[in-house]
């Protein structure tokens, strides 16, 4: 884990509920600090295909949202900044809203098959697909153009990989059909030898 993480997360309440629950607190934070990202979290980001972005709204409440696209559609632009293609959907525009008045957000990625997740922390702006062409050139594929609205700007502050306890494995269709694919050939090959005896 990068230090920033907790030292931005870990607050009063945080640090007495740890020692209320274990005995003891971490030193709280108050100091944020800048992790940059490795080749272990580059590697891992660009081999998602999804995500989850929390935001917070203007009241206040956390937003969760999925973000989905081709494996490795959120970019590594550098060790302290992402970027990602938000295409069309259903309109209610509540993670963009939410970044107009507060430009926290977190992301969580998921590697279920390999029961690894990796956390961000990190500001975020969203830009105007229709206002910067550039940008959608630059980070959404030519087939997904077309239906870019917004590029999502993500200057991270720190990241934190968790540990695999209680993750349950779930494979993509993908990823089954690899693993099958040397049973699949091996029944091929005797049914053929089967067929050749009658």
């Amino acid at each position: 884990m990068a230090q920033g993480y907790l030292d931005t997360l870990v607050t009063p309440a945080v640090a007495q509920a740890q020692a209320h629950y274990y005995g003891h607190a971490m030193a709280t934070g108050g100091k944020v600090s800048t992790d940059p990202l490795g080749e272990d979290e580059r590697g891992f980001i660009e081999s998602r295909d999804s995500f989850y972005l929390a935001t917070v709204s203007g009241a206040g409440w956390p937003y969760i949202q999925h973000r989905g696209g081709r494996r490795g559609f959120l970019r590594v632009v550098s060790p302290t900044s992402l970027a990602f293609a938000d295409y069309k959907g259903n309109r209610q525009m509540l993670s963009t809203g939410n970044l107009a008045t507060q430009d926290r957000v977190s992301l969580f990625l998921m590697d279920y098959s390999q029961r690894t997740r990796l956390k961000l922390l990190g500001h975020a702006c969203v830009v105007d697909a229709r206002e910067h062409p550039e940008l959608v050139e630059r980070f959404a594929e030519p087939a997904d153009r077309r239906i870019v609205e917004r590029i999502f700007l993500i200057e991270v502050i720190s990241f934190d990989w968790n540990c695999p306890k209680y993750i349950t494995p779930r494979f993509t269709a993908a990823e089954v059909a690899e693993a099958v694919a040397p049973l699949r050939a091996r029944i091929a090959e005797l049914e053929a030898q089967l067929n050749s005896r009658t």
